[in-house]
């Protein structure tokens, strides 16, 4: 089955938080891409409670480093999510199969991986408060409901239940 979308987690440290990510993913019909040094044991049981009993319906793929998955992904359709970033995300019109790359909670992206990529593709959540960052899972779930609302309600997919 083909994901309906991609969401790359990199070097996610917070268990609980990758557990609520692949709840979501398996929700929406997207792929768990983790990559790079995990601050966590993937069978953590933290992990496996905050994905529920959803967890052995999800689509994980583990790889060693960004390099590792790089290939597999088409540039034109792969955003990265920054607060430095200048564009919104609600100036993106995504599409099936896209990717969305998001970064540590403590750290987000590091600038060596966003070296390179085109900066149109470098989105933002705007936030209007004093805070400095939202929660991973949450960050995610904005985006991934965003894409979902642009792609799978407009085609009106029958499986999608709204």
């Amino acid at each position: 089955m083909t994901p309906h979308f991609n969401i790359v987690l990199v070097e996610p440290e917070i268990p609980t938080n990758t557990g609520s990510i692949g709840r979501t993913c398996v929700g929406t019909r997207s792929c768990l891409h983790l990559v790079g040094k995990l601050g966590f044991d993937i069978s953590d049981s933290a992990v496996r409670r905050a994905g529920l009993d959803y967890w052995e319906r999800l689509d994980l793929k583990v790889h060693d480093n960004f390099d590792q998955l790089r290939p597999q992904m088409d540039p034109s359709r792969v955003f990265y999510f920054s607060k430095k970033a200048e564009r919104s995300l609600f100036d993106v019109e995504f599409k099936l199969g896209d990717w969305l790359v998001f970064g540590k909670e403590t750290k987000g992206l590091s600038e060596d991986l966003l070296q390179g990529v085109n900066a149109h593709n470098i989105l933002r959540i705007p936030q209007w408060g004093p805070i400095r960052s939202l929660n991973l899972s949450n960050a995610v779930s904005i985006v991934m409901y965003e894409a979902a609302r642009q792609t799978l309600v407009s085609s009106k997919i029958p499986e999608l239940s709204l």
